[in-house]
């Protein structure tokens, strides 16, 4: 087993493991699993690494952390890792107390197949992430926890975040399985979702291809024929020179803000361009 990606993990995470007073336990090693003790006085960490998957549980055995991190890992997959590893190590056993969260927030409705056939209504943010939950039930508790701390939904954290890596190395990993299943939802969810959600699939999650051949080559397979080439043309705009300045306003988002009416985004752009190129020849 190859474990160079996860030690790459915990050295970025030392400083943190280190500050927090944790000290590095019992290790243990064999040809399918590593698991590795963090003790302090405040509790202890137990990570496990197996199967291209590490996972942090606490000392009632919760999982805490959960990441794919298979051995194609990037050094961007291993920065965000470590990230969310020495966030939740400093959320759960630093100084500072967790934001205050709005207990009594009501997980926000799904819009239903039969309400979309009907003409209706569209799908929305908050029924992908639900649908995408299905696909990665890791996310269950990320998704309530994103409601309960904002007081409603806030896609774009819980997309770019959380769900839009899990989705990378799913594609990465091109288990028949797990992309019929993940492609069906994102299908569905873009053929009759509204214009917010068909930019959030094909740029916030699906523009994290980075414009790799294999990769999008491998999704055509799964895409329905509306879904390919808006994706094709957004990964081929964040590639180009104008499309660096637009990837670095997805990657450092502003602040977060009640929602309000908003104008044409990202995709409208992109797609208006290329539509408007095609007028012209």
């Amino acid at each position: 087993m190859d474990n160079s990606k996860f030690r790459a993990v915990l050295a970025q995470a030392d400083d943190t493991i280190k500050s927090l007073g944790f000290k590095v336990g019992e290790e243990t090693v064999n040809s399918e699993k590593l698991s590795l003790n963090l003790e302090s006085e405040k509790g202890n960490v137990r990570l496990d690494f197996e199967g291209g998957k590490l996972s942090a549980f606490d000392d009632g055995e919760k999982r805490i952390v959960y990441a794919l991190l298979p051995d194609d890992a990037s050094d961007k997959d291993i920065k965000f890792i470590s990230g969310e590893l020495i966030e939740t190590l400093n959320e759960k056993y630093g100084e500072k107390a967790p934001l205050p969260r709005k207990s009594s927030a009501k997980m926000p409705q799904t819009v239903s197949k039969a309400a979309v056939k009907s003409g209706g209504m569209s799908y929305d943010e908050s029924t992908l992430a639900s649908k995408i939950c299905l696909v990665f039930p890791e996310l269950r508790d990320i998704y309530k926890a994103n409601v309960e701390h904002y007081g409603e939904f806030f896609a774009q954290e819980f997309f770019a975040e959380h769900a839009t890596p899990l989705i990378v190395a799913a594609i990465k990993e091109n288990r028949p399985a797990t992309m019929k299943k993940l492609f069906q939802t994102l299908n569905e969810m873009y053929e009759d979702g509204t214009n917010d959600l068909q930019s959030l699939i094909a740029v916030t999650i699906m523009g994290e291809l980075n414009n790799d051949q294999i990769l999008l080559a491998r999704c055509v397979d799964y895409m329905s024929e509306t879904m390919a080439p808006p994706v094709i043309e957004v990964n081929k705009y964040l590639a180009s020179r104008s499309g660096k300045k637009a990837r670095e306003k997805l990657e450092n988002p502003p602040a977060y803000k009640p929602k309000k009416e908003k104008k044409g985004g990202i995709l409208d752009k992109i797609m208006g361009s290329g539509r408007q190129g095609l007028n012209n020849r």
